[in-house]
């Protein structure tokens, strides 16, 4: 299956799994925020993770990480990888889907699309430039998210 949506729809619609460690020891979690782009002349990605979620700390250890893109027969399985913790149980295995070292980081078997990331920068949002509706909605009573952004280091389609 080809991927077909636009880059302002890939993570909203499709979802996509962030993925941080090593083949001994990774975590993965489902993205729906996140952006392809420029910068620095360099392609680049950018994620959001909140502190609270165990693949933080992953990508605070990490140099490198993945964003990987599934077809929607995969809905369900990034439906589970969103929804528990690695903390708690092998949620990947639950997921069914096969880990494949990839660089430095994992990937999945499955993926359509994986990039591989080289972490080159990293800042917790500031609150205080963050638009009073928004931060009303996503950050009332929580910490707000890490931004990562990471060089596009390698692109392997399915």
């Amino acid at each position: 299956m080809k991927l077909d949506v636009s880059a302002f729809e890939i993570y909203d619609k499709t979802w996509a799994l962030l993925t941080a460690g090593t083949a001994e020891h990774f975590n993965t979690m489902t993205i729906s925020w996140g952006g392809l782009g420029t910068l620095w002349g360099k392609p680049v990605v950018t994620v959001y993770v909140k502190p609270i979620r165990y693949t933080h700390e992953f990508m605070e250890k990490s140099e490198y990480f993945t964003v990987s893109f599934y077809g929607e027969e995969r809905r369900k399985a990034l439906a589970l990888l969103g929804s528990r913790s690695g903390r708690d149980c092998d949620k990947v295995a639950l997921s069914g889907l096969s880990p494949l070292p990839v660089g430095e980081s994992v990937t999945f078997r499955e993926a359509e699309i994986t990039l591989l990331c080289k972490k080159i920068y990293r800042q917790e949002i500031d609150l205080s430039a963050v638009p009073e509706e928004a931060a009303e909605r996503y950050y009332r009573g929580e910490p707000v998210h890490t931004v990562y952004i990471g060089e596009v280091i390698d692109l392997r389609k399915a």
